[in-house]
């Protein structure tokens, strides 16, 4: 760490990528003591994206001595930590497809992970072919390939990323695991486009287009792929897995009198006859077999664990051959299935073909864990969904979402998740509807078959308000008094505070360490009427002036850092332009679960589909792995509809990442380096941008390779004219964080970018370089000026997003006269140390980058997990700021009220402890 005596030093290092948290491990697989005599044994459903429908479910096979999860989606690290479920015990993960749907997960647990003990862990992970494409993409943002041990299966790849599936392979179950314990097999399956076949139930009644929409996009033609040959090309992402478990057969009870009429006597050689060996007798010169002193064996328990995505996929289910021992009605029946967990959707599941199918598995228990509506009666994250329904309770403005469905919510949900038992088909009698942590225990032998004890109970919000009401009694006056903050208008308006005319900036102040705030942003003048600021209150600015309550909403969707916890997810703001769309801002995991705990599922589709543009501060985990989801999704939600690739602007790292991904999943986007959106690029691009549009004008034939022409020469030159600017230093400038950079590559991104924010009602979007990692940076965002009905221009307002750092004055600069600061704020004031080493900033250091930059309202967010409902801060400097919370939405036209809830917002939580959740997080996993 620099040495550094001011407030906002830094870790220069860090900074740069070079601190030692960067330096590779060599992590090692577990190595664990098998026990087959398993006293244990069960599978479990483990209800990742049950209630919001984001993912897809995941399920844990335990025994005594090890554990094997299949499907890890976003928000199952969060889900685990919610109920005490220790990941780090997990021996193995597979994938029943490569998507961000059954991996989104992935990425923070394998950080998770790696960061446990000073060694840290690491996990196998199997999965299709397709795996390979993952794990490339992740290689782009986890900096330790080694903690990435995989195994992938199924037909090769060739160079353009198409899987060449050859039909004479593959037919057999390919056995992944085979020890003593159990066996673990993998039947693929694939989805059956092939000429002829019977691909729905009544396709003289389908329209062609509805059938696209339907199934899987068809398999590559002969005239795409020349290399295909004989066999079948598949893309990746196409292929799902069936996995078959098997445990050991159980031997029959041991006959302590039979063993002793044989001349034994108690002691080891009874052990080893349990355990199959034979034995000489004790007493007599024969020898003992297993069968003479043990009853008859009974085969050991199977569980099927079936992902039929499509129903393409389902017409391959129907004729797998590998598949036939396991049938009951089967002359090769030899295997008596106990269990079958679906993870297929109902839309699959309730079709007549697949109901017929289950049934060929005679009593075996059908557990139906696919996207059901009954499932979403219990919210998964129940600690997060109290804290939400107890805010809503306060102060409904600001936390509309009441964390529990209501009945609105429920009825309207489409056919795709209605539950089975509601369907046009009869399910079998042994078929059960899955929830949250729903057991079915393979040994102790006696107990076989389902068990509902650790099945979260039921929770209405009724009683979590009672609780609250019996809790802290004065809640009721204090939810009153908010409600007053509304109804009286005229307490919104506030006094004008001093000017900010005499700021004077020095140069570089980045490369100056060792500098506080103040120093580096005000002269004397100024300095003196920032504090004097700080007594009074600033003056509602004139953007707000008959502003409406469909111009913009902030909706804080993640409010922690580093890692999920139960009352906070990571990094994700969804601003909310109503009519006019939408954009992200940041998006950790589980960003597509708040989004539908907000909005609801169909509301949250909709939230989706309206999407601008999504923008990424940095390449840290926490800020971006819920892209994949967003994205899929959306392409998904827009397929065969007219529509554009949507915009995502990020660190150029980012792209090294979407690029690898897009192999395994289409996700429809078009990449922007924010450094093509600094302002000094963006001034440049304008530059270039009239200088086209005076040569050619536009519709003509060449105006695209003029376009072109341009965006080449003119940049360059214009680079080149300031590079030696009039006070600025020569060897350095080229080398700032804001300097431009050749934006030719993107400038018809920033052609479309700038088409964009106009249509969404913006005037711009620019990145601003702040100190954390390399290529990290905050956001501004300016709407564009209005008119009002007696036609008044107002200004259009500002809102700044800091992403991660430390108090920059590139970011104080950018945030002057800003509406709405939306600020990191790790850190309590007392540790500033370890913010500065970090590179994060603290509660006041937040709070004097607003002041400083005479920003209207400051929110403050990214809390680290150690304060798990409300951070510790000192009142005395919230005069115009707000602690945010998950699910905390925030409308323009609110904005003067804003600080003045957060008193209240204290006495909800007056009881609560700071807890360090981070070793509580840590403590429950290893």
């Amino acid at each position: 760490m620099e040495e550094n005596a001011g407030s906002v030093g830094f870790n220069k290092r860090r900074a740069e990528g070079k601190d030692k948290s960067d330096k590779p491990k060599i992590l090692q697989l577990k190595v664990r003591k098998l026990n087959p005599v398993n006293t244990i044994c069960y599978v479990q459903i483990l209800g990742t994206g049950l209630d919001t429908q984001d993912t897809s479910p995941s399920v844990l096979l335990f025994f005594d001595k090890q554990r094997f999860i299949f499907n890890a989606g976003e928000g199952l690290q969060r889900f685990c930590t919610e109920h005490k479920i220790k990941l780090s015990k997990i021996d193995h993960i597979f994938l029943s497809r490569v998507c961000s749907e059954t991996a989104g997960g992935l990425p923070g647990l394998l950080l998770t992970l790696a960061s446990m003990g000073d060694e840290g862990m690491s996990v196998n992970i199997c999965g299709p072919s397709d795996l390979k494409y993952l794990v490339d993409a992740m290689r782009s943002f986890i900096p330790n390939a080694a903690m990435v041990h995989t195994r992938s299966f199924g037909p090769a790849s060739n160079a353009d990323g198409a899987s060449l599936y050859d039909q004479g392979k593959f037919t057999e179950p390919i056995v992944l695991i085979d020890d003593e314990v159990v066996k673990i097999s993998a039947i693929l399956l694939r989805p059956s486009c092939s000429e002829g076949s019977q691909l729905m139930n009544n396709p003289s009644s389908v329209s062609s287009q509805e059938k696209r929409d339907r199934f899987a996009e068809p398999l590559a033609s002969h005239s795409q792929n020349p290399n295909r040959k004989d066999g079948v090309v598949l893309k990746p992402g196409d292929i799902s897995v069936i996995y078959v478990c098997e445990l050991p057969e159980i031997k029959g009870k041991f006959d302590p009198g039979k063993a002793k009429a044989l001349g034994l006597k108690p002691g080891p050689n009874y052990r080893e006859l349990q355990l199959g060996n034979s034995v000489m007798s004790d007493s007599k010169n024969i020898m003992v077999h297993p069968s003479d002193v043990l009853g008859p064996s009974v085969p050991g328990p199977i569980v099927l664990l079936v992902d039929c995505p499509t129903l393409s996929h389902l017409q391959e289910l129907l004729s797998i051959q590998s598949l036939s021992s396991y049938y009951a009605d089967s002359v090769d029946g030899v295997k008596s299935v106990n269990c079958v967990i679906h993870l297929s959707p109902s839309s699959v599941t309730t079709t007549v073909e697949y109901q017929t199918w289950m049934e060929r598995f005679g009593r075996a228990q059908h557990v139906m864990a696919g996207h059901e509506i009954k499932n979403m009666e219990v919210p998964i994250l129940k600690s997060s969904a109290r804290i939400a329904a107890r805010l809503n309770y306060l102060c409904p403005y600001f936390f509309p979402a009441p964390g529990f469905w209501v009945h609105q919510h429920l009825n309207n949900i489409g056919p795709e998740s209605m539950d089975l038992s509601e369907g046009s088909f009869p399910k079998p009698s042994e078929s059960s509807a899955a929830e949250n942590l729903l057991k079915f225990h393979l040994r102790p032998y006696a107990q076989l078959g389902l068990d509902r004890s650790a099945i979260p109970s039921l929770l209405a919000p009724a009683e979590v308000i009672k609780e609250l009401l019996s809790e802290i009694p004065e809640i009721v006056d204090a939810a009153e008094q908010v409600s007053h903050l509304w109804n009286s208008s005229g307490d919104t308006r506030e006094v004008i505070g001093p000017s900010q005319e005499n700021i004077i900036m020095i140069e570089e102040p980045w490369m100056n360490g060792n500098a506080s705030v103040p120093d580096i942003i005000l002269g004397k003048q100024g300095l003196d009427a920032a504090r004097e600021e700080l007594n009074s209150e600033s003056a509602v600015p004139s953007c707000l002036e008959n502003i409406t309550r469909e111009d913009m909403e902030i909706v804080l969707l993640g409010t922690g850092s580093s890692q999920p916890s139960k009352y906070r997810n990571v990094s994700s703001i969804f601003i909310n332009l109503f009519s006019k769309g939408s954009l992200l801002l940041d998006c950790g995991e589980g960003t597509l679960g708040q989004l539908k705990r907000r909005f609801g599922v169909m509301g949250a589709d909709d939230a989706v589909r309206g999407l601008r543009c999504i923008w990424i501060s940095h390449i840290h985990a926490d800020h971006h792995t819920g892209l994949a989801r967003i994205l899929a999704l959306r392409c998904k939600l827009l397929r065969g509809v007219p529509h554009e690739p949507l915009l995502v602007i990020g660190p150029k790292q980012l792209k090294r990442f979407l690029d690898a991904y897009q192999r395994l999943e289409d996700l429809d986007m078009q990449f922007l380096d924010c450094r093509q959106t600094t302002e000094a690029s963006l001034e440049v691009f304008e530059g270039t941008l009239e200088s086209s549009e005076s040569r050619s004008s536009p519709g003509s034939p060449d105006c695209e390779d003029v376009n072109k022409r341009d965006g080449v020469g003119e940049i360059t030159q214009n680079i080149e004219m300031s590079l030696f600017a009039k006070g600025s230093r020569m060897e350095s400038y080229w080398k700032r964080p804001g300097s431009p950079v050749d934006t030719s590559v993107g400038f018809q991104i920033l052609k479309n970018l700038k088409r964009v924010l106009g249509e969404a009602g913006l005037e711009a979007l620019i990145s601003v370089p702040v100190v954390h990692c390399p290529q990290a940076f905050g956001v501004v965002l300016k709407a564009a000026e209005r008119v009002n009905s007696v036609g008044k221009t107002i200004p259009g307002w500002k809102l700044v997003y800091s992403g991660d750092t430390r108090p920059c004055s590139q970011l104080i600069d950018a945030s002057r006269g800003a509406t709405v600061l939306i600020h990191e704020a790790t850190f309590e004031d007392s540790l500033v140390e370890e913010a500065i080493a970090r590179n994060h900033s603290t509660t006041k250091e937040a709070v004097e980058v607003g002041d400083s930059a005479g920003a209207y309202r400051i929110i403050l967010t990214h809390f680290s997990q150690r304060y798990p409902k409300i951070p510790v801060f000192d009142e005395t400097h919230m005069h115009k700021t707000c602690i945010g919370f998950d699910m905390m939405s925030v409308n323009m036209a609110d904005l003067p009220v804003l600080p003045k809830v957060l008193p209240y917002l204290k006495l909800l939580f007056k009881n609560e402890m700071i807890v360090d959740e981070s070793d509580d997080v840590l403590g429950s996993l290893i």
